[in-house]
């Protein structure tokens, strides 16, 4: 396949973590959520632009990529002038974000708003049942969000999976019903397939055979045995995916489609997943360095031509050069488990909250008609490309069909819009509109959503609605949690290299059942019943 043109955008990956720092916010709201006077605020607009009549100042507080000034970005420039709302933007880097949002709660030295907050499920619970996050749901249904409330009403089970037990919405989320993966998939080096002369491969055996023959027969050409299968980062690129060969939906909780809760690490399909896994690692198809390396490490061998199957969030982020389709996604592969492979889809919505509104808000009316823009198409169209002109212009206004410009000062699309717009590199708060990349997608693009139309579609099923549990469980669930997610990683690695043989694998099971693995599946399948009877 020719190559093709480079990718207009690359979305956000839903499960990027991001960074709070700690700020001072207003302390004229009230606790049930109203503002100041206790009733609606009668500057605030229902319709039209500005939203209010008189000047108003609002701290958000954010993680940041740290690629432009946000008070420079034109697109909140343009938002100031749209709504007549300033901005004072208290920032900090993404990977110190769980620590100071733990400081900020704690603390009580909150910021009016919290933008692409990463605000866990428990967090909403805890911190909305405490007044410090107000409930948004009288705002959206008395006329202040319309866009959202559309959403919510055409689509119910988004409305039900950010309603927490005592009936309120304390956060909103990432919608993009168009949605398939949950982080990179995993893909072929189209070179290596065709110098093997191999058709993908379709069963896990068919795959063990496949990785021999890369590992036996030289597909660069060089001359060396050094080519890598199957090369990971401590398997947390591959560990979702190919757990689909076993039939297992997510490296998480999950439900299959009987409604059935599952933990998988105490599970016979996971012991088919080590014992393949365990098999690849003793005949050296496996990266040796699979537990050690830097995903630069990864990647470097990539662009060295030594990688036959690997994850990424496209292929040519590994393996270099343009994008194109001459690297297939994979095809998941079946096992001994029946009804495998299947595959675990994206829900179409983030499984955190973005956005929130603090009880030191003065204005939540205004703060609520704000944030609805970003789920409309004027604001998904401003937030995601930044504002017409820049990079982009209307070919057909009326039918939203639009053209690049070419990148100021040239350089990557992508980086460029980095500088316009704080909808980069982290999770934010919206919806992905498919009519905002009308006209702009490429062949790359078209190709993408062929790959998974024909391969991942099929099989897909998204694991685990985005369900409460209440305080109690929530505690005993974490709790739980936090044992057993430690000693299944350990273990996992001792099954996989051999420092524990697969024989232990009943001991094994045993102490995770001992640890309230049994436990922790009775609590999401209580939580899981609940939304599905929408109590």
């Amino acid at each position: 396949m020719k190559k093709l043109r480079k990718a207009s955008s690359i979305l956000l990956c839903l499960t990027l973590s991001a960074s709070l720092l700690a700020a001072c916010g207003s302390s004229k709201g009230n606790e049930d959520g109203s503002s100041a006077s206790g009733s609606p605020n009668a500057d605030v607009k229902k319709e039209g632009f500005p939203i209010v009549e008189k000047p108003l100042t609002l701290k958000v507080m954010s993680q940041d990529a740290g690629i432009a000034d946000w008070n420079k970005m034109p697109v909140l420039q343009e938002m100031e002038k749209l709504t007549g709302i300033k901005l004072e933007y208290q920032l900090s880097p993404i990977d110190s974000f769980e620590t100071k949002k733990n400081l900020v709660f704690a603390s009580g030295d909150l910021p009016d708003v919290f933008y692409a907050a990463d605000i866990k499920s428990a967090e909403q619970v805890t911190y909305g049942t405490q007044g410090v996050l107000i409930p948004l749901e009288k705002y959206i249904d008395e006329g202040y969000a319309p866009n959202i409330k559309k959403i919510f009403d055409e689509n119910p089970d988004i409305r039900k999976s950010f309603t927490t037990p005592d009936g309120h919405i304390y956060a909103l989320p990432f919608i993009d019903a168009a949605a398939v993966w949950y982080r990179g998939p995993v893909w072929y080096n189209g070179e290596f397939l065709k110098a093997l002369k191999v058709t993908e491969p379709k069963t896990t055996e068919e795959l063990y055979t496949y990785l021999k023959r890369v590992k036996e027969e030289d597909p660069n050409g060089n001359g060396k045995k050094d080519e890598i299968p199957l090369t990971s980062v401590k398997l947390d690129d591959l560990r979702m995916y190919f757990f689909g060969f076993w039939g297992m939906y997510s490296e998480g909780i999950y439900a299959d489609k009987d409604g059935k809760v599952h933990y998988p690490f105490q599970e016979e399909g996971y012991k088919g997943y080590l014992t393949f896994m365990n098999r690849l690692w003793k005949e050296d198809l496996l990266d040796h360095e699979t537990f050690s390396q830097t995903a630069e490490q990864k990647k470097a061998k990539g662009q060295n031509k030594q990688i036959a199957l690997f994850s990424d969030y496209h292929p040519y982020f590994t393996l270099g050069g343009e994008p194109s389709g001459d690297n297939p996604l994979m095809t998941p592969v079946k096992s001994e488990i029946e009804g495998s492979p299947v595959y675990g889809k994206h829900p179409g919505i983030s499984t955190q909250g973005t956005f929130a509104i603090t009880n030191k808000n003065p204005a939540p009316e205004a703060t609520m008609r704000w944030i609805d823009y970003l789920y409309g198409y004027e604001g998904s169209t401003l937030f995601s490309q930044g504002p017409e002109g820049v990079l982009w212009k209307y070919k057909d206004k009326e039918n939203h069909v639009k053209e690049w410009l070419p990148v100021p000062g040239g350089g990557d699309r992508d980086e460029y819009r980095g500088k316009l717009t704080p909808n980069y590199g982290i999770l934010t708060p919206g919806i992905n509109d498919p009519e905002v990349a009308n006209g702009l997608r490429t062949e790359f693009d078209e190709w993408i959503d062929q790959q998974n139309q024909e391969k991942l579609v099929p099989i897909g099923k998204a694991p685990f609605p985005n369900v409460y549990l209440t305080n109690e469980e929530q505690s005993e669930a974490t709790a739980l949690l936090s044992d057993l997610d430690t000693y299944v990683k350990q273990m996992e690695a001792k099954f996989i290299t051999g420092q524990e043989p697969l024989s232990n694998w009943d001991k094994y099971v045993a102490q995770i059942k001992k640890m309230g693995g049994d436990r922790l599946v009775e609590l999401y399948q209580g939580a899981y019943d609940r939304w599905n009877s929408g109590k």
